[in-house]
């Protein structure tokens, strides 16, 4: 019984350790493109804005 524990716990974990990694790496690489996008965004509202102002207006 031991044995099978040596074995199992290690094992166990190491998939642990594989799946959370996999998943985080997702996770990152989703939030680092959502950042991207919101600075898009932040930057084409900004560039909106200074479009207007340099408008005449009659």
């Amino acid at each position: 019984m031991a044995a099978a524990h040596i074995i199992f716990i290690p094992g166990t974990l190491l998939v642990g350790v594989v799946i959370g990694f996999i998943l985080g790496g997702r996770a990152a690489r989703d939030a680092a493109a959502a950042q991207h996008r919101a600075e898009e965004a932040k930057a084409a509202r900004k560039a909106a804005r200074e479009a207007g102002r340099q408008q005449p207006t009659e």
